[in-house]
């Protein structure tokens, strides 16, 4: 029997740096492909809400990371469609560079070791 994956919100603030790299692999794409593209990347184990992604969405946007505008869907759709603009690839890169600063700060609290702060 196969263990169900329980699946996780998207951490305060990581959901902006993964929209960015969605579109910036992927290129121009509408919110629910980007939601649907964040879980499948992530192995099913995020859940992105809604609720949640939009905001982020017209936050990149105004900040001039991303733009959009109006095309037709897979389905036939009237939808809007976001892309990274010249900034908006900018920022994913200071982003990342920050992200891998952070990340290389906690491996090294994983790594201490109590006689190694004597």
């Amino acid at each position: 029997m196969e263990e169900k994956k329980q699946k996780r919100d998207v951490l305060q603030g990581t959901l902006a740096l993964m929209v960015l790299k969605t579109l910036d692999v992927l290129g121009a794409m509408h919110g629910y492909s980007i939601a649907r593209r964040i879980e499948q990347i992530s192995g099913d184990l995020l859940a992105v809400n809604q609720g949640t992604l939009y905001p982020v969405l017209l936050k990149l946007e105004q900040e001039g990371s991303i733009t959009s505008g109006w095309g037709v869907s897979e389905n036939n759709r009237k939808a809007r469609f976001y892309r990274l603009t010249r900034q908006g690839r900018k920022q994913l890169q200071a982003e990342k560079h920050d992200w891998d600063q952070t990340a290389a700060i906690i491996d090294r609290f994983f790594a201490v070791r109590a006689e190694d702060l004597k």
